[in-house]
């Protein structure tokens, strides 16, 4: 298995080398192992796959950083690629809490992780402009001593904010203080794809899978984006299936679905890749 700064600077280089590239989010080990098997260069934990997983809403107030931070080292040990987490708002509103959560982050084995400007109050959703970029900053600080690709996310236009101008400015901000990568998840078009990524001096990370447009890989990388991610939207993916055969025996009595199941010796492989290496 290769140390974590091998890990580093393999996810590090990813960033700086030309094109775009994939990085899928498991939500346990196994699903980080079957990603591995299947060709993916890095990898970045999901805080809604997890919370599902264990039977939990996907929320600031529902997911402590003990155990996101266990799940993610779970993730960690399961493969030997890159691995970025969800970090939530850095599990604290004060800078050092956010400097803190990188420590931490970096001492399970993660390589990255991703900072909100989101506070989970309703009230108030985003952080004022101005302590957004200091926890930025302070983030940034620890990233560079643990050596930790920081991810600073603008997360307007998922709490009912779709101001463009004002997420430019944040992202233009984040950069500027110390983020590796940038991140605006929800951009209502193409477009605005395009604007941030000629806007912003830093790396963009697109997220897919959520509901609404959708754009394929070469779209993304024509529109200047580094980096796509898929959220909690394979985890979803796997629970509606999940669903589906679960009500096709509830209400129809049958049991069809067995004939998508995945055969048992091909799981058997991906859960046994270890004892390959």
């Amino acid at each position: 298995m290769p140390t974590r700064e091998q890990k580093y600077q393999t996810f590090k280089a990813l960033h700086e080398r030309p094109g775009i590239f994939i990085i899928p989010n498991p939500w346990n080990a196994g699903t980080a192992r079957i990603l591995t098997a299947l060709g993916f260069e890095a990898l970045a934990s999901t805080s809604a796959g997890y919370a599902f997983s264990v039977g939990r809403r996907d929320s600031f107030a529902g997911l402590t950083r003990d155990e996101i931070l266990e799940n993610a080292k779970s993730i960690v040990d399961a493969t030997d690629l890159p691995v970025s987490a969800d970090l939530e708002d850095g599990f604290g509103r004060a800078p050092e809490d956010c400097a803190k959560t990188i420590q931490l982050a970096s001492q399970v084995g993660l390589v990255g992780g991703t900072l909100e400007d989101a506070t989970g109050n309703p009230d108030q959703p985003i952080y004022d402009f101005k302590l957004a970029v200091e926890r930025v900053a302070a983030a940034a600080s620890a990233s560079k001593t643990h050596h930790f690709i920081l991810t600073a996310r603008a997360e307007n236009f998922l709490h009912g904010r779709p101001d463009l101008n004002d997420t430019l400015r944040r992202l233009q901000a984040f950069a500027e203080a110390g983020a590796d990568v940038v991140y605006a998840p929800g951009l209502p078009s193409l477009d605005a794809i395009r604007q941030v990524c000629a806007s912003v001096p830093a790396p963009v990370n697109v997220v897919m899978g959520l509901k609404g447009s959708t754009f394929s890989v070469d779209e993304l990388a024509a529109a200047g984006v580094k980096r796509i991610s898929v959220g909690g939207s394979m985890a979803r993916a796997a629970l509606g299936a999940f669903i589906r055969a679960a009500r096709e025996v509830k209400e129809n009595g049958t049991f069809t679905y067995a004939a998508n199941a995945v055969p048992n010796a091909e799981i058997t492989g991906y859960m046994a890749m270890e004892k390959r290496r």
